[in-house]
């Protein structure tokens, strides 16, 4: 998908969940002043093994971008049945950019942008 607000020219995604998510990114452009689809060679090392969150954006907040946000995409949150080792895994992200960042940079796990931003204003 060609993109402006993308680290890259192009996002490329692994899912139709994936490819709305990085257009609405896209549409809110006085929100967001960057985003990138984090490699899959991005990690975090968890005990259940290793993690690949799908997003870290950059917010602008007033005339400066400074909260910064990493985030998972799952396309069926209603029920929240998360497999279990899922569950684990970002449970172990949000200890893991907690600790690194204070309250720097925030981490969940979301379906939707309007969802994220939510958890951004909250």
């Amino acid at each position: 998908m060609e993109a402006k607000r993308h680290l890259y020219d192009y996002v490329i995604y692994d899912s139709t969940t994936e490819r709305d998510f990085a257009s609405a990114l896209e549409a809110h452009s006085q929100e967001v002043e960057v985003y990138v689809k984090l490699p899959r060679g991005f990690y975090i090392n968890t005990p259940v093994g290793k993690y690949n969150p799908d997003w870290a954006i950059a917010f602008y907040e007033g005339n400066e971008k400074h909260i910064y946000f990493v985030a998972e995409t799952k396309g069926d949150m209603s029920s929240m049945e998360l497999r279990e080792i899922e569950k684990a895994k970002a449970h172990c992200a949000r200890k893991h950019f907690h600790a690194i960042s204070g309250e720097s940079v925030k981490y969940d796990v979301v379906d939707t942008y309007e969802k994220l931003w939510e958890l951004v204003k909250g």
